[in-house]
């Protein structure tokens, strides 16, 4: 089978600004991959290009098998996309929103009235079905809009930026949304800023910087690459945070001058510890404190793109 989603080579600019440059993907079928990058990444230009709604300059594109330039309505009928912001109609309840779309999609009154009851289940609106949406909270109009783009069973369901704006509650229920769906047999495509949510939902991950794919992987083999733990020291004042950054250089992988911390990878090991402080307070007078941990998502996302994460 060829992989859910390829893309070899896409390219997009917009009035000269190089949006994506050569950008390749593989995402195996069944899975949940998240492409996971700041602001400006290039992250919904590439959902937008894979969706069929924007075209490529230059590039190749397939998903579930179809070219997405050449044919656009057998990709549109195997993909689902939930946008940034819930696309739902407030005056109408979650039931006959479900009901118009499953319409809209060419199911029969009976077919969509039963398909609208079957998500409302599904997604747990049974009991706000027929309330109107504008009494819906923020994870409720998620829910509802996830359904919405669901009232056709999809192979690929994409998501861009899904949480943006929720809860901690409201976004735990929409994980648990979208493991379900993986564990149906869906191929799950996310994109995201929240470090933690590539971490706790994504069989695979791609770190997207300037429009360039900087590395993929596994969470572990990610975390690996930059260090497998990482020793972060509280410095005594400004003056002892400046001479170990100085000392550090590139090799910090974590800054924070408003706490006076400093990041620095290690092998966890308490000699290897141990020798980071000698190297970095020989007169041991300058690291007030520190503290011995795994590499996250946030190391990685430090250490491979220009900006720092908008959420941590």
């Amino acid at each position: 089978m060829p992989p859910a989603v390829h893309a070899a080579g896409l390219r997009k600019a917009y009035r000269g600004l190089q949006v994506l440059d050569s950008l390749d993907l593989d995402v195996d079928r069944g899975t949940v991959f998240s492409l996971l990058g700041p602001n400006g990444a290039g992250k919904t230009t590439t959902v937008r290009i894979l969706a069929t709604l924007t075209d490529a300059d230059s590039g190749q594109a397939r998903v579930a098998g179809h070219d997405v330039r050449a044919e656009r309505s057998a990709v549109r009928r195997v993909i689902s996309l939930t946008g940034q912001f819930a696309a739902v109609d407030e005056l109408q309840t979650g039931e006959e929103n479900l009901r118009m779309m499953a319409r809209l999609s060419g199911l029969t009154r009976a077919a969509a009235h039963r398909r609208a009851a079957a998500l409302l289940e599904r997604f747990d609106l049974a009991d706000a079905a027929r309330r109107p949406v504008r009494g819906y909270s923020g994870g409720m109009r998620r829910r509802l809009d996830l359904a919405a783009g669901l009232v056709r069973d999809a192979e690929v369901v994409f998501l861009d930026e899904p949480t943006t704006g929720l809860d901690p509650r409201s976004r735990q229920e929409l994980w648990q949304v979208v493991r379900d769906l993986a564990d149906g047999g869906a191929t799950v495509f996310l994109t995201t800023q929240y470090l933690e949510e590539a971490d706790q939902l994504a069989d695979r991950i791609a770190v997207m910087d300037a429009g360039r794919l900087v590395a993929e992987g596994t969470a572990r083999e990610l975390k690996a690459r930059v260090a497998g733990h990482r020793l972060d020291l509280v410095l005594a004042d400004a003056g002892a945070y400046e001479r170990a950054a100085l000392r550090l250089g590139d090799r910090a992988v974590h800054r924070s001058p408003a706490t006076l911390t400093l990041g620095v990878p290690t092998d966890g090991t308490a000699a290897h510890a141990r020798a980071r402080l000698d190297e970095l307070d020989p007169d041991r007078t300058d690291v007030a404190r520190f503290s011995l941990h795994t590499a996250t998502l946030d190391d990685v996302f430090l250490a491979l793109t220009e900006k720092e994460p908008l959420h941590v």
